[in-house]
């Protein structure tokens, strides 16, 4: 769908007062942002970013190997990042993309010092207030050879913004034998615009391991993040977790590009509808042998919504091992009957398929946010009895 730009103010703003400490937050915010995965609370995390709609407003690191700045930092003091400023993306791609260009209002550098493993994840927010806000940032995140990094991203909207617009340019880049696990919660507003823009590059024995979950309204969400492969033997894997209410347009997918030997790409996607609108999409191309890669795009159907899932394998290759699986329907009535045999009554048997289908527990998630989930699930499942 398309986005009328101008209604959103993307410049002003920039002197919001820094918050050294993010529990001064009011708690409606606080808790706003447990919903999008940040525990402002939580104290084992290797560095905290914060960005308030045009103004970053948070930043720190607790760990030695581990740089965090605001991006517009960052250009000055690196000279524009000439290796990874806009390297992965054309700021030509589309009018997403140049809207950010010329006018870039945030976003971080993340960078994680070679054979440096962190075991604590950092924490990233992008926070918006108002009405008719408009973010448009670019991060960059560089995990530097033998280096780990896991990325607990939260983006949110606070309870009175209205009509507001997320534009977002990320940069991935996991240089020889690095890992970088990046989790992504969107919490946004029912009448939010969201249009993230993001690619990633793996060289040689790296890993990227992608989760993203939406289990909350959100007006119009269009995102396709692409990862490319580059190097021997590099991993590949995006795991996703989507709700659509009535009222929410998502169109979201994964495009992996398999362009080195013994590089292995998966894409696995869950997403229900309980009135709204979801476009399920994914991509695995293959342009080198062998490789291995599977794609997985499942849709439950609650309520009057619509899904539309587009899966899509793409090689010239002898020698690949492609596959893919796609389905979308209701429940069926066979698994509940088959529960109720089991002693559930039949609003209790449809809540079990969903959390089930509804699986986050294979995203290794920090426990408070792992119980946040559950009780957004739990709702819906509460929900979805009535």
């Amino acid at each position: 769908m398309s986005v009328d730009l101008t209604r959103f103010n993307f410049t002003g703003g920039e002197n919001a007062a820094p918050i050294q400490d993010l529990t001064a937050l009011p708690a409606a915010d606080r808790e706003r942002l447990v919903l999008a995965g940040i525990d402002v609370q939580d104290r084992n995390v290797s560095g905290t970013f914060m960005q308030l709609n045009h103004a970053d407003v948070h930043c720190g690191t607790r760990h030695e190997g581990l740089e965090l700045l605001d991006i517009r930092a960052a250009l000055k003091k690196y000279d524009g990042l000439p290796q990874h400023y806009w390297r992965l993306l054309d700021p030509e791609k589309d009018e997403i993309t140049r809207m950010t260009h010329a006018h870039c209002n945030g976003g971080y550098f993340m960078r994680v010092a070679k054979g440096v493993k962190l075991s604590e994840p950092v924490q990233s927010c992008m926070f918006i207030k108002g009405e008719n806000a408009g973010q448009s940032i670019h991060n960059i995140v560089i995990v530097e050879e033998g280096a780990e990094l896991h990325v607990l991203g939260g983006c949110a909207t606070a309870h009175d913004a209205r009509h507001s617009a997320h534009l977002g340019i990320t940069e991935y880049y996991v240089e020889k034998g690095g890992k970088l696990t990046f989790t992504m919660i969107h919490n946004w507003g029912e009448s939010t615009t969201v249009r993230p823009r993001s690619a990633g590059r793996v060289e040689a024995d790296g890993v990227f391991q992608n989760n993203y979950i939406l289990l909350k309204p959100v007006g119009d969400l269009q995102m396709y993040p692409g990862i490319t492969l580059a190097g021997d033997g590099a991993v590949a894997r995006f795991d996703s977790v989507i709700v659509a209410p009535e009222g929410s347009h998502v169109d979201s997918g994964n495009r992996i590009e398999l362009n080195a030997p013994r590089t292995r790409g998966e894409i696995i996607s869950r997403a229900v509808t309980t009135g709204g609108t979801i476009i399920n999409r994914g991509f695995i191309g293959a342009g080198a042998t062998p490789v291995k890669g599977h794609l997985e795009c499942k849709g439950l159907i609650l309520g009057n919504g619509r899904m539309h899932a587009i899966p899509e394998l793409d090689s010239n290759q002898d020698g690949v091992e492609l596959s893919h699986e796609a389905a979308v329907g209701k429940i069926a009535q066979e698994e509940i009957e088959y529960l109720m045999a089991r002693g559930l009554d039949e609003d209790e048997a449809a809540a079990t398929i969903v959390r089930g289908f509804l699986n986050v527990d294979i995203m290794g998630l920090p426990a408070p946010l792992k119980q946040a989930m559950d009780e957004q699930i739990r709702l819906l499942q509460c929900h979805n009895a009535m």
